[in-house]
């Protein structure tokens, strides 16, 4: 449905993108998906969990710095308004 919406504000947004890693002048996919990557620019990472811990940050920021994107969101879906599930984060 978030998809849906981006699509309708005439935003370019995909969904499920693979993330591949560069070693050592190899390109290697290693599983990585990006939830949602808005406009080739922001990375949105979904969630429907109790509480966000460490581990759900960190993943987001891993794949900031593996694509060379600056911002990111992380959305988690499980609170009573959506604003306080927002969290965004800056490179």
């Amino acid at each position: 449905m978030l998809l849906h919406e981006l699509h309708a504000r005439e935003m370019k947004a995909r969904s499920q993108v693979i993330l591949p890693v560069c070693y050592d002048g190899i390109t290697i996919e290693l599983g990585y998906r990006i939830d949602l990557l808005v406009e080739d620019k922001v990375i949105v990472e979904l969630k429907a969990v109790d509480t966000v811990h460490p581990i759900h940050v960190a993943q987001l920021m891993s794949y900031l710095r593996l694509s060379g994107k600056d911002v990111g969101l992380l959305i988690n879906f499980n609170v009573g308004h959506l604003k306080d599930g927002i969290q965004r984060f800056v490179l």
